[in-house]
């Protein structure tokens, strides 16, 4: 009788994740509102695989990557990678734990210190480590610029010497330097020109086959998220409403909002 294969756990596991919100006052006897962010969002993502997460401007995308990178405190539920509840971790280990999951920004240009070289800025995650001394920093960011097809000779340049797309990839960069299980990307590409944005799609396609990278994709646009993810999320108002292959919601849609949001993508996608 053959012994069933133990089952793979999660990379990441988002468990009725809640974030409420409150808002100043109207009056001072009035009681404070509350806006609900995120309400129950629960998923997982299979290690090398890519989630995306897609919905228009207030549905809790960018609320739920940050949860997920514990820059916030959720009000209950839990985020989960490689076993550990980040939330529930102290500084000192959160801070250890943080080189397994990284995050690239919306804006290439803004996320970037225009005041630092390029080799300063992606080797920046790595510089808060302990023995580690300024020739490997500065190898391995040659050898992570080098990954983003960027040249040894960029990283004594500044940010503003590079082209929206340039700068891309060297947030990028800068976020595969610590060689992390998770890569969270919220809006990667929606600050660039369209004949960039494939570009810089494939590229982290081709990242995820060199190094085993598992991406959380957040967008507004579901021609993005078909070209690169495995699995889709459509957020509403905090909610998730439906879920499924690019394919299944592409092509049979069921939700109204899901419905919505593909009719108005353009037919000429990547």
């Amino acid at each position: 009788m053959l012994t069933p294969s133990p089952a793979i756990s999660p990379l990441l596991q988002v468990s009725q994740l809640t974030k409420h919100y409150t808002l100043p006052r109207e009056s001072l006897f009035a009681p404070p509102g509350v806006v609900q962010a995120l309400r129950g969002i629960s998923f997982d993502v299979q290690t090398g695989r890519s989630f995306g997460i897609v919905g228009e401007s207030g549905s809790g995308k960018s609320t739920l990557a940050r949860q997920v990178m514990a820059l916030e405190t959720p009000t209950s539920g839990s985020v989960t990678l490689l076993g550990q509840d980040l939330h529930a971790l102290s500084a000192t280990d959160l801070r250890a734990a943080r080189r397994n999951f990284q995050m690239v920004f919306q804006d290439p240009y803004g996320s970037l210190d225009p005041r630092q070289t390029v080799a300063r800025i992606v080797a920046e995650p790595l510089s808060v480590q302990p023995d580690i001394s300024s020739k490997d920093l500065r190898d391995r960011a040659a050898e992570s610029l080098t990954a983003v097809g960027l040249r040894l000779t960029d990283l004594d340049k500044y940010p503003h010497e590079f082209s929206g797309g340039q700068r891309q990839r060297i947030a990028i960069a800068r976020a595969l330097i610590t060689r992390p299980k998770l890569i969270v990307a919220d809006e990667p590409v929606s600050a660039l020109d369209v004949s960039v944005q494939a570009q810089v799609l494939n590229l982290m396609m081709d990242l995820q086959d060199q190094f085993g990278v598992t991406y959380l994709l957040i967008s507004h646009d579901l021609a993005v998220v078909q070209h690169v993810c495995d699995e889709v999320a459509v957020m509403q108002r905090g909610v998730m409403v439906e879920r499924g292959t690019p394919a299944q919601l592409f092509t049979q849609p069921q939700h109204p909002y899901t419905q919505a949001l593909v009719a108005a993508v353009p037919r000429a996608g990547f």
